[in-house]
């Protein structure tokens, strides 16, 4: 995004992609704008309606992410047109729309392209409050950190490909992925928070990253407070890690300041990719037992995991 040319200015466009947040925010009106946003990948379970119900709340997490309410959605499909049963596609669109069914999402239609590589995702758009956006801009020092859900996700979808994760692990990540973030939207706006994004494809380090840079401050994260998914770390122990552990620590680059103690292998699941992952909430410290409360009654593994600081040499410091 960095080389193209800047757009005319438009005071109605809230957010944009200069903060490298989750969706875009446009307000129509004073009281009313909207939340859009568009994500899509390739299969990371065995299930094909699982795959589409993953993808489906991956997608619409990023409008939740910013306090929004999500209204409608577009499919994008990438399928091949000969060698893969069309069964199949159709299994991937149920688990889809039962999600967006659930979470009163209506699909409006989409659009397929013959690929052999099969993907699949939505275009979601919102609404909100143009007042009550919460962004990677919002974090304030003093403020606490909170993630909703357990990471280790890309690992384990690892641990599934090469069939090398327990069942009872797979099970638990297919859950938690199947966890949607509505709950924490609500009490995010329940909660007046204006600093928040969902941890996906760049890791909790790169998500909590981006945070740290558009809002000029520095995070620390408390590594042994992470909550983590069963077998996950056993996973990165056995080395069944992700692209993303590369690219992801090439992302963040040198910005990140890491304590000796914190192994490779937790480094790797701080790093990991997660698909439909939890989001990551700051909120005033006097007000952070009360909301991890209220996230707790939807997200049992919720956890305060650091604070904001002045902004120091590094984005991040991991201890």
């Amino acid at each position: 995004m960095g080389d193209l040319p800047k757009q005319p200015f438009d005071d109605n466009l809230l957010v944009g992609f200069d903060t490298a947040d989750d969706a875009g925010v446009y307000r129509l009106r004073d009281d009313l704008a909207l939340v859009q946003t568009l994500d899509f990948f390739t299969p990371i379970v065995d299930d094909p309606f699982d795959y589409g119900r993953i993808a489906a709340l991956n997608s619409i997490n990023d409008v939740w992410a910013m306090g929004g309410k999500p209204i409608t959605a577009m499919a994008i499909t990438c399928f091949p047109k000969k060698g893969v049963d069309f069964a199949i596609l159709g299994e991937i669109m149920r688990g889809g729309l039962d999600v967006l069914t659930k979470n009163g999402v209506v699909l409006l239609g989409g659009h397929s392209v013959d690929n052999q590589q099969i993907m699949f995702g939505y275009s979601v758009t919102g609404v909100i409050d143009p007042r009550k956006v919460a962004t990677n801009a919002g974090a304030r020092v003093g403020d606490t950190v909170i993630l909703t859900k357990p990471i280790g996700t890309g690992i384990i979808s690892t641990g599934i490909k090469f069939a090398k994760a327990d069942p009872s692990v797979a099970a638990t990540s297919i859950e938690t992925m199947l966890l949607s973030g509505r709950d924490a939207a609500a009490a995010m706006c329940e909660f007046g928070v204006r600093g928040a994004t969902d941890v996906t494809g760049f890791g909790l380090l790169g998500h909590a990253w981006e945070l740290a840079c558009a809002s000029n401050v520095t995070i620390e994260i408390d590594s042994a407070r992470v909550p983590l998914l069963p077998g996950a770390l056993g996973l990165a122990r056995a080395g069944l890690l992700t692209s993303g552990d590369k690219t992801n620590r090439e992302y963040v680059g040198d910005d990140v300041e890491t304590a000796p103690h914190v192994s490779k292998e937790l480094q790797s699941l701080l790093y990991d990719p997660q698909t439909a992952g939890g989001l990551l909430v700051l909120i005033a410290p006097e007000h952070a037992d009360a909301l991890l409360s209220r996230l707790r009654e939807a997200y049992h593994h919720a956890a305060i995991i650091g604070r904001v600081i002045e902004r120091g040499s590094r984005s991040l410091v991991v201890s």
